[in-house]
């Protein structure tokens, strides 16, 4: 099992911190950081600023060696196929072939309303997504493609140059295990991604994919299953208690570390880095491939150094 790093780039995450987080993952051993791709906090504390999802992947993959980065996910609401299309290709060839794309339909209203990105029903926007999917495909194949969609087109597009990645970089579809969510994943993607989902709820949809892809005369074992979950962890119940203390100052629900663990849903990984790689290896059983710790402490780097040193090895073994 791959355990990769997650930030909410929306809460304040600045280029400082960036590079800290790039560096910390390299020097631990991290494998993998994805970011979130919104303007806009999701707890709508509007003094957190975000920087951009894809310049600052850009940026990073040029000051990184061995990093892979991407988006965990890239609302389909937010950039035309071709731009976000091309803009991978183009973050593709700087890191010498280490990103992957994250995709999802949008949801965050609030952010979409301040910032006058149209946000349709759940309807059109899966339509919409569905599209995006296949152009960005398009893009990434060789030889020329021809679009006509009711949302996108292309005509005669052979986008150059290719991905440094072949066939292409990894396209991930992010769901919350939906009928249609795991059809465009069987027809489209390279990975299902679910998010606060627990080891029954993902048992159910590694179901529901097996299911998909069967239907779609593919393989089941080519469409892995991962989730992207809340992450708390301590060298001991001190060290557990004592993040979890800051973790619920910075979200503004006191500093009483046993009620802010208690509060945490059943999804998120909590507790000491032994007891996290438990409850990773309960996900690992029911066909999770890869865990995306989200890591809300951005500016906890012993945290990295924690999940480099004691978990990632324990799993990989």
């Amino acid at each position: 099992m791959e355990i990769c790093l997650m930030i909410e780039g929306q809460e304040d995450v600045t280029w400082e911190d960036w590079l800290a987080l790039a560096g910390a993952c390299e020097e631990h051993g991290v494998g993998t950081m994805f970011r979130s791709d919104h303007y806009l906090s999701v707890a709508d504390r509007r003094e957190r600023g975000s920087l951009d999802a894809w310049a600052t992947i850009a940026a990073l993959t040029a000051v990184t060696e061995t990093l892979r980065l991407g988006t965990m996910v890239s609302p389909a609401t937010f950039r035309h196929p071709a731009v976000l299309a091309k803009s991978v290709t183009t973050v593709d060839h700087v890191s010498g072939g280490r990103v992957e794309l994250g995709i999802g339909a949008g949801w965050w209203d609030r952010e979409h309303e301040v910032y006058g990105i149209p946000l349709p029903e759940i309807g059109p926007r899966m339509d919409a997504l569905e599209e995006q999917m296949q152009i960005v495909r398009g893009h990434w194949a060789d030889g020329p493609f021809n679009f006509d969609g009711v949302h996108f087109s292309a005509k005669d597009l052979d986008a150059l140059p290719k991905p440094v990645q072949r066939p292409r970089p990894p396209l991930i579809l992010g769901g919350r295990g939906g009928p249609r969510s795991l059809r465009l994943a069987a027809r489209y993607a390279d990975e299902y991604n679910a998010a606060m989902a627990t080891a029954a709820e993902l048992a159910e949809m590694r179901q529901g994919l097996d299911a998909a892809c069967e239907a779609e005369g593919r393989d089941p074992a080519s469409l892995p299953l991962s989730v992207m979950t809340g992450w708390l962890i301590g060298s001991d119940e001190a060290d557990l208690h004592d993040r979890a203390a800051r973790l619920a100052e910075w979200q503004d629900e006191g500093s009483d570390a046993q009620a802010f663990i208690d509060s945490c849903p059943d999804a998120w990984i909590v507790g000491t880095a032994a007891e996290a790689i438990e409850q990773a290896r309960e996900l690992e059983a029911v066909g999770v491939k890869r865990i995306m710790a989200q890591h809300l402490l951005h500016r906890d780097l012993d945290a990295i150094a924690r999940l480099g040193s004691e978990v990632i090895p324990a799993l990989t073994r």
